[in-house]
């Protein structure tokens, strides 16, 4: 589904990402976790072809393409999708406006014809119940007004109906309450496919306590330093970051 191989990017002048390695396979659901300031984000928004990241070197290989060179409207319609951290408000815009606008914009690249309203509405309401969502969210204003929890099951609601072949959730659990981290566990769970695959960015295991990811990768200074299973995430709840940052500085010393 994806593979990235020796990727560094820097912004402005500054490297952010040096030398990363990953690769996630269809039907796999994997988290990278890391501190702040690790290349997260940096990668989530590389991934999605946002503007400002200069790669230097190496190479992204999504679904047999060269995502490198699609602009982000096309790796949309490839079927990648990120989730965003910090989700805007679009004043004006209905929620449910916006995403059959994403939608139908897609179809029409692929070939196909536009949504069937009917139909759209109908599943518009069956995932919002789904996520615990008012319906009235469906017609109000993009992120207007909502509350932090409400933008990020906006986020996976959206994820839910654009079915993409990969999901990057970014930080999709900060800022929520218990109730709130169920809920969007239970939507991401939903959304497991064998034919789909999910990268999950976080900083803490207690989301994996929800959704149990088939892989976990840990980023440190731009690079993976460790890779593993789902008992990765203990190791990591009982010893924290340290033992990695130590094992990348000695491997960095040889």
């Amino acid at each position: 589904m994806l593979t990235i191989k020796n990727l560094s990017v820097e912004v402005n002048n500054k490297k952010i990402l040096d030398g990363l390695n990953l690769k996630i396979e269809s039907g796999e659901v994997s988290a990278l976790m890391g501190p702040n300031g690790s290349g997260k984000s940096t990668l989530s928004n590389v991934l999605a072809g946002k503007y400002g990241y200069k790669i230097t070197s190496g190479s992204i290989i999504f679904k047999d393409s060269n995502l490198i060179d699609m602009a982000p409207e096309e790796r949309a319609s490839k079927g990648l999708f990120l989730a965003f951290q910090y989700p805007v408000e679009i004043p004006g815009i209905a929620n449910s406006s916006f995403l059959r606008s994403s939608i139908n914009s897609q179809r029409k690249i692929k070939g196909e014809g536009p949504l069937n309203i009917k139909k759209f509405l109908e599943q518009t309401k069956k995932v919002a119940k789904e996520l615990e969502m008012d319906e009235k969210f469906i017609s109000r204003e993009l992120n207007v007004g909502f509350s932090g929890g409400e933008k990020k099951k906006n986020e996976i609601f959206q994820m839910s109906m654009i079915n993409p072949d990969l999901a990057i959730l970014d930080e999709i659990d900060s800022g929520l309450d218990i109730d709130s981290m169920k809920i969007i566990a239970k939507g991401i769970n939903n959304n497991r496919d064998p034919n789909k695959s999910i990268l999950m960015i976080t900083h803490y295991q207690r989301l994996l306590d929800y959704v149990k990811p088939d892989s976990i990768h840990i980023i440190y200074k731009g690079k993976i330093v460790k890779s593993g299973g789902f008992d990765l995430a203990g190791t990591l709840e009982k010893r924290g970051y340290k033992e990695f940052y130590e094992t990348e500085n000695e491997n960095a010393t040889q």
